[in-house]
């Protein structure tokens, strides 16, 4: 397990490192940066893994679903498994912000990129040789549809698998919990969705 430790200001890395975690420092803020440092980090070692899976650390997302995420790529029906929110939140844990924004984005890429998902979770898999064709390259919010987005533009096999979403149990959500983060993110989606599509013959 690789722990990205944006910023934190409390004794998580200290505590995961304990518990036996690889934990990575990455000063830079933003959701992708962590993402593409830890992601470094497995590029610089000789032996790569057969499959990548992401999740956030505030025990939102439940990492005993994982063998579920899993299963398609290891049985050879996907490249790449997300893990859909929608029908398994836990009330409060999606607001009306969030699920507005997740369905418009899933949306925005059904009419650009012609795939159709149910949401843009956190919770996500795929085989590393897949991953890696992705280049991705996104370090703030743009993350998680840059991969869905290009991954519908490459017409990989991808799989939904519905996951169990709780409330976080810390912290308060730098995108839903202000007003200023969810314009910030939400134009940020958008405009990453737009932009992949303007250059996708170079995808």
């Amino acid at each position: 397990m690789i722990i990205a430790d944006n910023g934190s200001t409390d004794d998580t890395p200290s505590l995961a490192e304990a518990r036996g975690a690889i934990v990575v420092h990455e000063s830079k803020r933003g959701y992708g940066a962590a993402c593409l440092k830890a992601i470094a980090w497995i590029e610089d070692q000789n032996d790569p893994p057969e499959m990548i899976a992401f999740l956030d650390a505030d025990l939102s997302d439940d990492p005993a679903a994982l063998p579920d995420l899993l299963a398609p790529i290891i049985s050879g029906k996907a490249q790449i498994v997300l893990g859909s929110r929608t029908k398994l939140a836990e009330p409060g844990s999606l607001n009306l912000v969030q699920r507005f924004g997740s369905w418009l984005a899933c949306l925005l890429i059904s009419l650009t990129a012609k795939k159709r998902y149910t949401d843009l979770g956190p919770f996500r898999a795929a085989s590393w040789k897949t991953f890696k064709q992705l280049n991705m390259v996104d370090q703030t919010w743009g993350w998680t549809v840059e991969l869905q987005m290009k991954a519908a533009l490459m017409k990989l096999a991808i799989v939904e698998v519905d996951v169990p979403y709780r409330c976080r149990a810390f912290g308060k959500s730098k995108i839903s919990g202000t007003v200023r983060g969810v314009v910030t993110a939400g134009a940020k989606i958008i405009t990453t969705i737009f932009v992949i599509w303007s250059k996708r013959h170079k995808i």
